[in-house]
Formats: C-alpha cells, structure tokens, sequence
C-alpha cells in the first residue's frame, strides 16, 4: 500500500507556482489576483476561505476577501460579482458555497465571467471540459488527476468507479475519467444512492473515488485487492475523546480499506490540500490568459 500524499505534493505545486510568480515579479508583471466571496458564517466555509487567502500569501499571489452578511439578498450578491467581473485587478474568484437559502446558487454561478471562474463551474467550463478542449478544470477533480499522474498511477484500459454525482467532484471525474490521454482512458462506471448492488460493481473495480461524505462507507469487502482507492469525503464525526471534540473522518474505512490497496489518499491530507492547490493553479492559468 503506498499514500497517495496530497499534502506533500500540494506543497510541490505551491513551490512551483511560487517559482513562476517571483519570475513575473522580476520581468515586473502583475502577479495573480484571486478573490473570494463569502455570504454568512459557516464555520468551515470560514475556514476554508481563510486557508485560500493563506496560501495565496505562501505563493505571492495577491487576493481579496470580500465577506458579506447572512441577510445579503441575491441582488446584492449578483451586483457584487458584476463588480467583480468588470475588476481588471482580478483574475479570477470564488463565491464560496453554501450560499443562504434566500439566493440560487445555479443563478449566482452562472453570472461569474467564464474567464474568471477559477472553480470550472459555470456551464461553460463545465461543457468544455466534458469536450475535452482547454478549460478550467474544478479544483477538487483536477486535484485527482494531478495525484494520478504525479505517482505514475496506471488509468488506461482500467475500471474506474465514482461513487456520488455531484457536480463538484462525481460527475466531472467521470467525465474526466473517460477521456482521451493520460490520466484518462478508463472505463467508467458512476455510481450514487438509487445504485443497486453497489459492493458488486465496487468489487469489480481497479479505481474507486468515492464522494459521498458518508463516514467510512467504503469497507475492505467492497474492494479487490490491488484497488486504487481515492477518500473525497470529508466529515466531522462528534468524538468527546478528541481535543476539539471531533475528528474527520473520509468516506473509507482506511485503517482495514488500506490493507488491500496499492495506492490509497488519507484524510485528512489527501484530496484536500490538493483542490486549494489546483485553484492556486487555475488563477495562474487565468493570469497567463489575461496578458
């Protein structure tokens, strides 16, 4: 069984999206600018958001943090990403989700300039992707595909399973999963809660992402051995033994799942780090296009 470390190679990427910034800054280019929306007060989302700006610091990226209340109506909000999209300063930006039940989200995501979507969610992206021409690819999928080709994890001619059809993670690797070239060229089968069987198709499988933010779903009898297995899910399991009173846990159940692998990510430290990595490098692709 080898790790799939997603916190080691997110940094190999930090270093080398670094190495390219402080290039731009010596032939005295503008440097990447990300910004990011949040809505309300989501604990996690605050973190998550706080974890971006970090790491825009850690690579020389610039970035701003635009935080507005619970209450902001969806005029608002679309009038705030107008703003954004008219910013030459910035090439690309992120409305966090969730967003308050009062705006629809697919509206929001559809109103984000195309050419700054550095999340790959507006349709536009979306369908290019699915037609394999140059895009942004969502961070968390793009992430997978950078830990399969870094570790040299073998895709053609293989049986991949996703398991959740978001369209986050489980519908665009599926997508990307099946497509020409390298890591691709898998057989696809997508898998989500109406599945029947599912240990029978999961048994049958040599790649199994699953993002279904069910702690430890995926157990050792649902997996051949020799299985490739990538951990999406990530959940706060209430443990009064645990100094912040809970741990987080991933959709495997890693300590007997990880037995039979050959490759396995954990979590945390696996996919996580990577899809802030991979937006860091969406926003340098996004700044190459801008010159």
């Amino acid at each position: 069984m080898k790790l799939l470390d997603g916190k080691k190679t997110s940094n190999d990427i930090k270093d080398e999206i670094a190495a390219e910034v402080a290039k731009m800054k010596a032939n005295g280019e503008k440097v990447p600018h990300l910004a990011a929306v949040i809505v309300g007060n989501d604990g996690a989302s605050l973190t998550y958001v706080g974890s971006k700006v970090r790491a825009c610091e850690r690579v020389g990226f610039e970035s701003t943090l635009v935080q507005l209340p619970n209450t902001t109506s969806e005029v608002e909000l679309l009038d705030k990403i107008e703003e954004l999209n008219s910013n030459d300063d910035i090439d690309g930006f992120i409305i966090q989700l969730p967003l308050p039940p009062q705006i629809d989200t697919q509206k929001v995501l559809m109103a984000v300039d195309p050419s700054k979507d550095v999340d790959g969610f507006h349709p536009e992206n979306f369908g290019k992707m699915a037609l394999d021409m140059s895009t942004f690819i969502p961070a968390t999928p793009f992430g997978i595909l950078e830990l399969l080709d870094r570790y040299g994890v073998e895709t053609q001619g293989k049986h991949t399973v996703v398991i959740g059809r978001s369209h986050i993670v489980g519908r665009p690797m599926s997508i990307l999963m099946g497509r020409k070239g390298f890591p691709g060229n898998s057989t696809v089968t997508l898998t989500h809660s109406h599945t029947k069987n599912i240990t029978q198709i999961t048994s049958q499988a040599d790649i199994i992402i699953t993002a279904l933010g069910r702690p430890k779903f995926l157990k050792a009898e649902m997996i051949k051995d020799d299985a490739v297995v990538i951990d999406v899910g990530i959940t706060r399991v209430p443990d009064e033994n645990a100094k912040r009173g809970y741990v987080i846990t991933g959709d495997v159940d890693f300590e007997n799942v990880s037995k039979k692998t050959s490759y396995i990510t954990p979590v945390p430290g696996g996919v996580g780090p990577m899809t802030i990595a991979m937006l860091l490098k969406n926003t340098l692709l996004a700044r190459e296009r801008r010159r």
